[in-house]
């Protein structure tokens, strides 16, 4: 008689019996690799991204499931940065000593379902636990669009700068229960020439310059355009609604460079049921503006997130 499988092979195998089906993956949790059937253009996204207790949330407040959710949603979220469709996820749990299994359980509940929602399956991982706090790596694998990926590289001079949806206060609860705009990046890039794009993860002010670093240009913002959430109104602090969604991050709403022809387009015309704001332009010359409610143009700094190490 065979010994009872150690309690990480128990977890294994209850995450084994509650996955979502999908006839692309030919073998899944059960090898030492699973197989899936990949794409016929021959090319895929790759994403991966690390939470750790302590830095992108707290357990509690914040609720297993809830966690679980946030881990896959930042990596929908960056497939939906490249107007990607999100397919395979690959997991790896750094669990808490001090949790028990019904953590890792309640985690993997809150991944598999908005990975689903999605279209996407998590097809295996690593499971550890240790003294230190939990940690989530999620790799997710996208297709892309046939029209092509949208980079961060493409900004042109001229170009509207646009992002979707409103910045700031996050922190109130949104980072939880924010929506991946997958959905939404596909239709846009069917609409319309996206020229760049990424999501907004570190915030409207940090964000942008990693597009005007890859595109060699610059910007001006204009404050009175930025779509500013009631969140940001309800900060407990004394910064403006404005720095914080300048700053705040965690929105994973899309910003994206177009011809001021499709932006036009699009303010009157959109394909998406969302918010769609022109919060800028695209300049020559490799600096980043502020135009404020007088008219005047103001340096703008990098704000926001800081990965530091």
């Amino acid at each position: 008689m065979l010994p009872p499988p150690r309690p990480e092979f128990e977890l294994i195998e209850h995450f084994r019996k509650h996955l979502v089906q999908d006839a692309n993956v030919l073998r899944g949790i059960g090898d030492d690799a699973a197989v899936v059937r990949w794409p016929e253009s021959g090319r895929g996204l790759i994403t991966a991204d690390m939470l750790l207790e302590g830095v992108h949330f707290q357990c509690p407040p914040a609720t297993p499931r809830e966690i679980g959710r946030k881990a896959m949603g930042v990596n929908l979220s960056d497939i939906a940065a490249m107007s990607g469709q999100p397919r395979f996820a690959i997991v790896s749990l750094g669990l808490s000593k001090r949790h028990g299994p019904h953590v890792a359980i309640e985690l993997f509940e809150g991944m598999r379902d908005i990975a689903a929602e999605f279209g996407a399956v998590i097809i295996g991982g690593d499971t550890n636990s240790w003294d230190g706090p939990l940690v989530i790596n999620v790799t997710l694998i996208g297709d892309p669009h046939p029209r092509g990926a949208v980079l961060r590289s493409g900004a042109q001079v001229g170009d509207w700068i646009m992002v979707t949806g409103e910045l700031g206060g996050s922190i109130l609860g949104r980072q939880f229960s924010f929506q991946p705009r997958v959905h939404e990046a596909r239709q846009l890039h069917e609409f319309a020439e996206l020229h760049s794009m990424m999501d907004i993860s570190d915030g409207l002010a940090g964000d942008l310059f990693h597009i005007l670093e890859e595109s060699h240009v610059g910007a001006v913002l204009d404050a009175a355009a930025i779509p500013i959430s009631p969140a940001a109104h309800q900060m407990p602090d004394t910064r403006s609604p404005l720095e914080h969604a300048l700053s705040d991050g965690e929105d994973f709403e899309l910003l994206f460079t177009v011809s001021p022809a499709d932006g036009q387009r699009l303010l009157k015309e959109s394909p998406v049921n969302l918010r769609i704001s022109h919060v800028g332009e695209i300049i020559a010359e490799q600096k980043c503006l502020l135009k404020t409610a007088d008219g005047t143009l103001q340096p703008l700094p990098r704000m926001g997130w800081n990965h530091s190490i």
